[in-house]
């Protein structure tokens, strides 16, 4: 009696065991190594391979979640940290001890302004042992530090010795050689001026490695946002010394007293209340809360209607002073994104058209605004809540996007296996999903999308879906970008045709350049979907065809060559009927029959426009088309069999044939 054959299910169980305990990669990747030395078949050993290379991936998602969300969690509780303390020391030494640990980095400084010197000089260190690098001192435009406090913008080289984009000097290099530091990031600390002018760069916060490194713009991103919050801190030990300064002072002046200890309270009082709504509106981001949760809170404490907007204008969040909700109408996303870039350069909530509104940053990326529908001005404390609620809704904002990436392209992967080879495995395709969030049985349309700007339309879809809350997941897929949405939950078209225009004006929008969108569906499974998918792609190459760039449709909307499409006609049998004459003439003698016949009809009939498209004499096209007449008869010209020949003409052209 044989052997049973060995199995493939025991090694898949344990994968998901391995992957369920955090395995290390080797012991993932040694399962495919145990399945070879038991004589697995080839076919069960390549589902195997298959399987441990998802697992490896999924691994490596999930470990970069909870990377993201250690370091958000630390950045959480750096703003409780600053929060709480009062004296300006302890405030500077946290802010940097925090920026070395976040960003990992070998050694994180801050720099502040030396007003009666003129320059700039190097306040704390973490991680630092050179004496000379410790006392540093810097001009305006001096050094990585310098720059970044000039332009108000953040910089960082992998190599700071050889990058010449800054002003290199004999004092600087010579502190940074003794440090050994080679990679550097700098971003400004900003904030208003007393009076509500332009903001101003109050300090530089810097991560340093001795080795060299690329920084990624989620690392710049959690500086900028630590940056945030160190400016308001300081802001806030600043305020406090100049309080205890003015009840020192106090004293000296008994006739005012009575006067001077109410104003003391009225600005304790701003302050605690300050405090309290940012200690208020960090615990609400710890504790899972939203962007409605966000807008409700702060409508309540300045007692105002409060809308969130997309960078498009879109709303996110309406609510008023009691917590209900409303319906707010889309903002212009021009004058939008232009007030928004008035307070993302001035670092402060700006007032206009009785509305205040202040950029949610990353970095310098946009991420959204808040809209205070408040025709009178706010006062000094009122208007830092508003600006601290920005920074706070960027966190949360930052966060959702990071879970949504993870899950988008885990599920992507799931796209584009459906896309690739349905028949191979229709019910495991489904359970996949299942397992993803995504019901393959439930009726979705199918966008496909295209534009120039390739390398910008994957991340752009992804902002749109997260960004206009529209049940759905996008992967790239054979060029273009692929979108399936669920008809089923709320969105923002019920037809094919509307949620392609939907998607080709907001993706446009989003990577400032044309973007073509084809829709098919509903379409429900694997094999469905597939079909729906080829549907589009075709539509979509007919639309390029018609000329239809940065537009979006279905099918069914491309009349006549619509239908052909949609119905799956034999395209090639329909073409090679009316043109397969000019079509094996062309291929035997070299000559160009059908290109003649394309540029005569595109002249309207006209010999003189036709032979200018051409370029070639008058008499030569005459010549060519009496030979057309003898290969397709004498009524090729007349309408009927005009438009006939003019649509296998497209179709030909469409279908990826050559004009000879």
């Amino acid at each position: 009696m044989s052997e049973p054959r060995p199995s493939a299910a025991p090694l898949l169980a344990r994968l998901l065991d391995l992957l369920a305990d955090d395995a290390p990669a080797e012991e993932l990747g040694a399962v495919t190594s145990e399945a070879r030395a038991a004589g697995v078949p080839a076919g069960e050993l390549a589902e195997v391979e298959r399987a441990a290379a998802t697992a490896l991936r999924i691994r490596g998602a999930l470990r970069q979640h909870r990377r993201r969300e250690l370091q958000l969690t630390a950045l959480f509780d750096t703003a409780g940290d600053l929060a709480a303390s009062r004296d300006l020391d302890d405030v500077l030494k946290a802010i940097v001890r925090r920026a070395r640990m976040l960003l990992g980095t070998d050694t994180a400084y801050l720099t502040l302004p030396d007003e009666e010197a003129g320059d700039t000089y190097m306040r704390v260190t973490d991680g630092s042992v050179s004496v000379l690098f410790q006392r540093l001192r810097l001009e305006l435009g001096e050094g990585l530090g310098g720059l970044v406090a000039q332009t108000a913008s953040p910089y960082a080289t992998p190599d700071y010795r050889t990058d010449e984009r800054f002003h290199h000097t004999r004092n600087i290099n010579a502190g940074v050689l003794d440090e050994g530091l080679v990679a550097i990031l700098g971003v400004p600390l900003l904030l208003g001026s007393s009076r509500g002018g332009a903001g101003k760069v109050i300090g530089v916060l810097f991560a340093a490695d001795r080795a060299a490194r690329v920084f990624s713009p989620d690392e710049v991103a959690l500086l900028c946002s630590l940056a945030a919050h160190a400016a308001i801190a300081i802001d806030t030990a600043r305020a406090l010394d100049d309080t205890r300064t003015a009840l020192a002072g106090l004293a000296d002046a008994n006739a005012e007293l009575a006067e001077a200890n109410a104003a003391v309270r009225a600005h304790s009082a701003a302050m605690q209340r300050a405090e309290e709504a940012h200690d208020r509106l960090t615990d609400l981001v710890l504790r899972g809360g939203d962007v409605k949760d966000v807008a409700v809170s702060v409508a309540g404490l300045l007692d105002s209607p409060l809308t969130i907007h997309d960078p498009g204008g879109r709303p996110l969040a309406a609510v008023r002073p009691d917590g209900s909700a409303f319906a707010a109408d889309s903002m212009d996303a021009g004058w939008l994104v232009g007030t928004a870039e008035e307070s993302r350069h001035g670092a402060r909530a700006v007032h206009r058209d009785g509305r205040w509104i202040c950029a949610v940053l990353a970095g310098q990326e946009l991420l959204a605004s808040l809209v205070l529908h408040r025709p009178d001005r706010l006062d000094d404390s009122d208007r830092r809540l508003f600006e601290r609620a920005a920074v706070v809704t960027g966190l949360l904002l930052l966060l959702r996007r990071t879970v949504a990436e993870t899950e988008n392209r885990i599920r992507g992967e799931l796209i584009s296996d459906l896309l690739g080879d349905p028949e191979r495995d229709p019910a495991g395709l489904a359970e996949r999903g299942r397992r993803l969030g995504i019901d393959l049985d439930r009726p979705h349309l199918l966008l496909v999308a295209e534009a120039a700007a390739r390398e910008k339309l994957g991340g752009a879809a992804l902002r749109y879906l997260f960004g206009g809350d529209i049940h759905g997941v996008s992967a790239e897929h054979a060029g273009t970008v692929v979108l399936l949405i669920d008809c089923g939950a709320p969105g923002p078209a019920s037809s094919a045709g509307d949620a392609a225009r939907a998607a080709a004006a907001q993706l446009g929008h989003l990577v400032q350049a044309p973007v073509t969108v084809a829709g098919t569906g509903p379409a429900r499974g694997a094999r469905e979907l597939a079909a729906a998918y080829t549907e589009a792609a075709r539509c979509l190459r007919a639309m390029r065809v018609l000329g239809r760039e940065g537009e979006g449709a279905c099918v069914d909307e491309l009349g006549f060559l619509g239908v052909v499409l949609g119905n799956a006609k034999d395209v090639d049998g329909f073409v090679t009927a009316a043109l397969g004459p000019l079509l094996r003439y062309d291929e035997r003698r070299g000559t160009h029959l059908v290109r003649t016949l394309r540029a005569y009809f595109g002249a309207g009939g006209s010999l003189i426009r036709a032979k200018d498209e051409l370029h070639v004499h008058v008499n030569t096209v005459v010549q060519r088309l009496d030979r057309i007449q003898v290969l397709l008869g004498r009524d090729w010209n007349e309408p009927d069999r005009a438009l006939e020949l003019q649509l296998a003409l497209r179709l030909h052209l469409l279908s990826g044939g050559r004009e000879s």
